[in-house]
């Protein structure tokens, strides 16, 4: 029995390097004091980036940016190469995809016909496996453009000195027709389960919620949808298959015979992982990425909403049956206020709940701040923000972001049109923030900023010296916090405001590991 205990601890603390999500629990509240080692924070070793398909515009323009900060202590050797998924299902106008299935997810009729045949007809596509973006070195950022319809859904991994913190971002440009602006999304981890409150059904929204599987086995997936009154009733949303290594979108408002405005959007996978995010757009105002909420909670952060907003608008949701009545608070640059009108909202168990809160900043950066009592009910968030007037408006979304633990970065970023967004509303920070090389020239620059406790702050980051191209901003909290940021990449076009919103969480790129010389008895029976 000691021999398998301390197998299992051995194998864990090998998990924990490879991939940063591994602890070990002592059997007895005692045992951690019998613990003559500490644990050492080592970079991981291998991870793993899915970027969405961008767009199924042939008015599209779009640059992927691949970045992996300088890490102490990692591996001198590795790699980090995003290459495009095996398969992708292009939606037509009659809301098929091209092989002729019903729906966006014409995988989903396929689901028993086996593994085996996803990866014999990923073989027969010539972009199966094609390597789209690889890095060269840590510290310097580098892109890849693809225009029109075509730009195609990103499978990545990273190990070695690309692993920790390694970041990849997706930006495009659509001029005109819906989801015309700014469109911006950071790629991201699998996993298991996702929460996007903010989506839509209604006639107005184009609503797909994007599916991409890194793994040589299909995943089976389902979409459950919550609407003001409930759960909605839907058609093809349970058991959808997404073939090995490839990419489904699925349109929402074939899922369900109801249009509502407001719709919470939940995936969970049945088997294996994926990527998940919503590509929401709409025919007047434009369009971005809504990314997950962060896990429903009691208290919620969704930092970096616009100074210059025009109009946001909360969407909120509870998983549970329990309503709650959430205390809303607007960290400013002055620190933390109660919004006129808006102290407290209503919302209901297990119904999406909708708050339009004008034009909520006011002109100074601000970040909500949304806490349940005493932190007894789990919530998840986002909200809608306009920039812009009349028929020249631009949408985006913000979701509740988890806290930067340590390390985050923002991508894409130049030397106008960025704002970087951080609050910490909990207690005061301090945070650094570096400016990498330029993806075609230039010099680091790192700067040191103090934020207040309960405050916001538009900060002004630094920008590489003779910078050429676009750059990397590297957030790090130093003392004190939690810190949540977000980044604003902002352009006008003919009038339009475009603008795109990510928050950035923690790159989990570092993990602790219990030392060799712990003491392990206390684990063993």
């Amino acid at each position: 029995m000691n021999r398998t205990t301390l197998s299992l601890i051995a194998g864990a603390t090998a998990l924990a390097a490879v991939t940063g999500f591994a602890a070990v629990s002592a059997p007895d509240p005692g045992a951690a004091e019998q613990r003559t080692g500490a644990a050492a924070t080592l970079p991981v070793e291998r991870t793993g980036l899915l970027c969405p398909r961008p767009s199924t515009s042939d008015l599209a323009e779009t640059t992927y940016t691949s970045f992996a900060p300088v890490t102490e202590g990692a591996d001198d050797k590795g790699t980090a190469v995003l290459r495009a998924a095996a398969q992708q299902s292009a939606p037509d106008d009659d809301g098929t995809s091209e092989d002729g299935k019903d729906g966006e997810n014409g995988a989903a009729d396929e689901k028993d016909e086996g593994d085996e045949k996803g990866e014999k007809d990923a073989a027969k596509d010539d972009t199966a496996g094609k390597p789209v973006l690889q890095l060269q070195e840590p510290g310097k950022p580098v892109t890849a453009e693809a225009d029109g319809a075509d730009a195609p859904a990103l499978v990545g991994t990273a190990d070695g000195r690309f692993a920790s913190g390694w970041t990849a971002q997706q930006t495009t440009e659509v001029a005109a027709g819906t989801g015309r602006g700014l469109q911006g999304v950071a790629c991201s981890a699998a996993d298991t389960q996702f929460w996007f409150p903010g989506a839509s059904t209604d006639d107005s929204r184009t609503d797909y919620i994007h599916l991409t599987n890194p793994d040589d086995s299909a995943a089976v997936v389902d979409i459950e949808l919550y609407g003001k009154d409930g759960e909605l009733e839907t058609t093809v949303g349970e058991g959808i298959t997404v073939k090995p290594r490839s990419a489904e979108p699925v349109l929402l408002s074939t899922l369900t015979a109801e249009k509502q405005t407001d719709v919470t959007v939940h995936v969970v996978v049945r088997s294996g992982r994926v990527g998940a995010a919503v590509q929401a757009l709409d025919d007047e105002t434009g369009g971005d990425w809504l990314p997950a909420s962060a896990d429903p909670s009691g208290r919620l952060v969704l930092p970096g909403i616009p100074k210059d907003a025009t109009a946001v608008r909360l969407v909120a949701f509870t998983p549970g049956d329990a309503d709650v009545d959430l205390k809303v608070r607007l960290a400013s640059p002055s620190g933390l206020i109660t919004p006129a009108g808006n102290e407290t909202l209503h919302v209901k168990g297990g119904m999406t709940a909708a708050f339009d809160l004008g034009d909520l900043t006011r002109g100074e950066a601000g970040s909500l701040v949304l806490t349940a009592p005493d932190g007894s009910v789990p919530v998840v968030a986002a909200v809608r923000v306009l920039r812009g007037e009349g028929g020249k408006q631009e949408s985006a979304f913000i979701p509740a972001a988890r806290p930067v633990e340590t390390r985050a970065t923002a991508l894409d970023n130049t030397a106008e049109g960025t704002t970087l967004s951080v609050t910490a509303p909990e207690g005061d920070a301090e945070i650094k923030v570096t400016a990498s090389a330029g993806t075609k020239g230039g010099t680091p620059q790192t700067k040191t900023y103090s934020i207040k406790s309960g405050t916001t702050q538009d900060i002004e980051a630094p920008v590489p010296a003779g910078l050429k191209g676009s750059y990397a901003l590297t957030v790090e909290t130093r003392a004190g916090g939690p810190v949540y940021a977000s980044r604003t990449l902002a352009s006008t076009e003919g009038g339009v405001p475009f603008f795109t919103v990510q928050p950035l969480p923690d790159d989990r790129g570092m993990v602790a590991v219990p030392d060799a010389s712990e003491n392990l008895s206390v684990l063993q029976r």
